[in-house]
């Protein structure tokens, strides 16, 4: 019987050396697994990076991958957090045809999804906005009817909740060129989403 598939999201610690994101990313692609969200970034330890991974796999299949990256060179923790108390943030800029007679309503939807604007041109404009997937999914849906000329998105960043800080899934390993041994993640770091505001007066960018 085939395992139902749904999105797993993994925090991953590496060291930050050549050819580590390849060997990640390969074990994904070894196993037919698609990544579907991937953001990769400085923690406050130096030369200590964090990755996010989101991919849809089966709950067996996840424990799997969980256990296999956690084998590679360089790697130092990962954790499942997808069944933890978690925030989780993703950032869009979406560039939006603006005539003179649709701006008006553009800045109403703009307020209403506490985006902003961060571009201002004659007939377009570049709407920001930072927040959970889903919120991001229904103002793309909103603005498709005026017309969407570009966008981008970052993938998701994710921290747990409260107390619940330390990765659970395996025991740090040393760094493979340091002696001291490297303990996990004791503390947070920055999530690099930037908290939701109001929306921006046109020409004030």
């Amino acid at each position: 019987m085939t395992e139902r598939e749904k999105p797993h999201t993994f925090v991953v610690y590496v060291e930050n050396k050549p050819g580590v994101l390849n060997r990640i990313a390969s074990l994904f692609r070894r196993r037919g697994y698609n990544i579907e969200s991937l953001t990769v970034g400085h923690t406050e330890r130096p030369n200590i990076s964090r990755m996010t991974i989101v991919s849809s796999i089966g709950e067996g299949a996840a424990h799997r991958v969980e256990a296999n990256i956690y084998k590679l060179v360089n790697v130092l923790s990962v954790e499942d957090v997808t069944h933890g108390t978690t925030i989780s943030r993703s950032l869009a800029l979406i560039k939006v045809d603006a005539p003179e007679e649709s701006r008006h309503r553009l800045m109403e939807i703009v307020r209403v999804f506490r985006a902003r604007v961060v571009d201002l041109a004659p007939r377009s404009l570049i709407i920001e906005i930072t927040g959970a997937e889903d919120k991001i999914h229904a103002l793309v849906d909103v603005l498709r009817p005026f017309g969407i000329v570009e966008m981008v998105r970052t993938g998701q960043v994710v921290m747990r909740r409260g107390v619940q800080e330390r990765a659970v899934s395996s025991s740090p390993k040393p760094a493979q060129d340091d002696a001291r041994p490297k303990e996990p993640k004791t503390g947070t770091e920055p999530s690099g989403a930037n908290a939701l505001v109001e929306a921006e007066h046109p020409g004030s960018v």
